[in-house]
């Protein structure tokens, strides 16, 4: 296979890379190296096999489309590149907006043009539900939960954007959907929850799984913004390229269609929980600083994941514990490298 992939450098882009690279698949990688740890995936994925790494910033659009025009051919397109934050977006909204709104639009365009026919998944987020603040929600000691029958949120819920990342994210969306609507493209979109694993070099606003535990491990500052409570459905990443498969796969029958992906109903945990979890693995006492709320952000959320489950015959194999201890080892083998990484920040 040919696979291209945006954002390939990033933590999920880089996991993706590297299942291809093993199955002896040609992957192109596209990539501006500007996110934390991307230039250490990078390193890392050149040692795994055919991999073509190009420079690029998706919000240019006449680079992609240099891009798509010279590669003769493509089997699967991963749009995995984006403004990852929302306290970023809201600091940048414009930044934010033409990564994510305008790089998305540029990508479809070129798609459209040399590849119409090629299966292309996008990478969306539940933010596109913005704070769900129409749901009954209760508090219990560790966690919140919902209130009454309802056990998680599916792809039927209202469209609500909130904070410039979710308008960002959510016009993403709205116009890959679309394009296969209107164009005829063989689009597919993921509305993704908690995301984990190795290779993620999460940061306070940005995969907080890993943050936890770099932050234990290298005893940096932890922050917890509300009262640690917030309950989330975590996905490890190996599940979720199961999913991009399990849709390429399918493309026939499911192209235009959205999918609430996360680890659902079985893989739930709030950050006390997930605090408490850590301190256990690791045997390292935290004590996180407690801030105000963030905007937007959700007091919960649970993926209604059975969608997928029966349109694409898949569902969440790694238990929460397995895939931490996956990534804790990650950590431990990689540390000097991570610590490189972080010092270069602070540098």
């Amino acid at each position: 296979m040919k696979v291209l992939i945006t954002g390939g450098c990033g933590f999920i882009g880089s996991n993706a890379a590297a299942r291809h690279l093993r199955k002896g698949d040609e992957v192109f990688i596209l990539d501006d190296l500007s996110r934390l740890g991307t230039k250490e995936n990078l390193r890392w994925l050149r040692g795994l096999g055919n991999c073509e790494f190009v420079l690029v910033d998706i919000r240019n659009g006449t680079a992609v489309q240099e891009v798509f025009s010279r590669i003769k051919s493509m089997d699967l397109i991963l749009h995995l590149a984006a403004q990852v934050a929302v306290t970023t977006s809201v600091e940048e909204p414009r930044r934010d907006f033409e990564t994510n709104a305008l790089g998305t639009f540029n990508l479809l365009e070129a798609v459209r043009e040399f590849h119409p026919q090629t299966p292309l998944i996008f990478s969306s987020t539940n933010k596109v539900y913005g704070a769900l603040e129409g749901l009954k929600v209760k508090e219990k000691k560790s966690r919140y939960s919902f209130s009454g029958v309802r056990e998680a949120v599916g792809e039927r819920q209202n469209l609500d954007f909130y904070s410039p990342y979710g308008c960002s994210k959510g016009a993403a969306d709205q116009y890959t959907r679309d394009y296969s609507r209107i164009y005829g493209l063989k689009t597919v979109v993921m509305r993704q929850s908690c995301v984990y694993g190795p290779r993620q070099f999460g940061v306070e606003d940005q995969g907080w799984v890993a943050w936890f535990m770099i932050a234990a491990l290298f005893q940096k500052p932890l922050v917890i913004y509300g009262n640690g409570k917030q309950l989330r459905d975590v996905l490890y990443v190996e599940d979720l390229l199961d999913c991009f498969d399990a849709a390429a796969e399918n493309i026939s029958r499911v192209q235009g269609e959205v999918f609430n992906i996360g680890g659902g109903s079985g893989n739930t945990i709030s950050l006390l929980e997930f605090m408490a979890l850590v301190q256990g693995v690791l045997g390292i006492e935290l004590k996180p600083v407690f801030k105000d709320w963030r905007p937007g952000d959700q007091s919960i959320y649970v993926s209604d994941i059975s969608k997928a489950r029966h349109e694409l015959g898949w569902e969440p194999k790694t238990r929460l514990q397995d895939g931490i201890r996956h990534l804790h080892d990650w950590i431990v083998q990689y540390r000097s490298s991570i610590q490189t990484v972080f010092d270069s920040v602070n540098a």
